[in-house]
């Protein structure tokens, strides 16, 4: 038979009320007295009953994540790092698709806000006064996504993008091409930015093509309106349109990096096993996820939600494969000058 909470209460000499709040809101019982109710509950092999936990903290022991496009595989690893700090909070984790939809989503917000105590809102399309007037429950994180008065969580985009294109403009690309992600995008909106400064500041000029939806097939459809810029480096909004726009110059004959260097962002798995693998801008994905359910986990506490709302910004860095190289015009250059 499980033991009891009762049982964990005469081992750790408490009463079962301190019990319960050691393992429901630990900051209001002091350190010490919650490390000796850890200690019997695992000496007990006590595990607490979920629904009648909600009983005593009106709290469902969920939460849940909202994705534009579970289909992506930046997603997967977001998913995994938001399960696994979930799971050591004794949360379960609801997973719902946006499928790249506005109204999608808040339909979803509403529906999940029933059986969820707070939800992490990855790359919300939702516009900002929409998200700003949201009903306060459930606790909403956003991921990739900033909104005054709403915590969240977001990855340096200008800045990785900016890292890109100083590579590019080390080896001697003067003309790139971007393809950009959705219109309400705001990572999208982020690396334009980044990119718009950062060429400014090394002398490039800029051609945008899009917005494009972020998949392989968008990207496969861009290639041909870059090769018709001129440009001598493609910059694209992730990995997956990357990917896309290497699968169509590859049909097309386009020598990759020889005739265009390509790169994406993200890094997902898939970055490093295509042909040639694609040099792109790495971001912390199942470090954001775990980032993201810690401060959901934070503004839960009894008194969070009267704090500010804090944005955390975690770096991105810049891996560089076999898909950029020196446009041909500048080798050709070197070799005569060394000739």
């Amino acid at each position: 038979m499980p033991a009891s909470i009762h049982a964990v209460a005469a081992r750790a000499g408490v009463s079962v009320a301190t019990v319960s709040r050691s393992l429901t809101a630990p900051r209001t019982v002091r350190e010490n007295t919650r490390a000796r109710v850890l200690v019997a509950a695992a000496e007990l092999g006590y595990e607490p009953n979920r629904a009648a936990r909600g009983l005593i903290t009106g709290r469902t022991g969920n939460i849940g994540v909202i994705a534009p496009d579970l289909g992506n595989p930046y997603f997967h690893a977001v998913l995994k790092g938001a399960q696994a700090r979930a799971r050591e909070a004794d949360y379960a984790v609801f997973v719902a698709d946006g499928q790249e939809d506005a109204g999608e989503e808040e339909a979803l917000i509403r529906a999940m806000g029933k059986q969820v105590d707070g939800i992490v809102l990855c790359s919300s399309r939702l516009a900002p006064d929409t998200l700003a007037r949201l009903d306060p429950t459930p606790t909403l994180v956003l991921l990739n996504r900033r909104v005054p008065g709403r915590p969240s969580v977001v990855v340096d985009s200008a800045g990785g993008i900016c890292l890109a294109v100083r590579h590019l403009a080390e080896l001697g690309h003067v003309r790139c091409a971007f393809v950009a992600g959705p219109r309400r995008s705001w990572s999208n909106r982020e690396r334009l930015r980044g990119l718009r400064a950062c060429t400014r500041a090394v002398g490039a000029e800029l051609v945008t093509i899009g917005p494009v939806a972020p998949q392989f097939t968008s990207g496969a459809a861009a290639a041909d309106r870059v090769l018709e810029t001129g440009a001598t480096a493609v910059l694209a909004y992730n990995d997956l349109v990357a990917v896309g726009v290497l699968s169509r110059l590859a049909e097309l004959g386009v020598r990759v990096p020889d005739e265009l260097s390509v790169v994406g962002f993200d890094d997902i798995p898939l970055a490093a096993m295509v042909t040639p693998p694609l040099t792109t801008v790495a971001a912390p994905t199942e470090l954001a996820g775990r980032v993201a359910v810690e401060a959901l986990l934070d503004r839960l506490q009894d008194g969070a939600a009267q704090r500010p709302a804090a944005v955390q910004r975690l770096p991105t860095t810049l891996v560089v494969r076999s898909s950029t190289a020196a446009p041909a015009l500048t080798r050709t250059t070197t070799a005569l000058r060394s000739a």
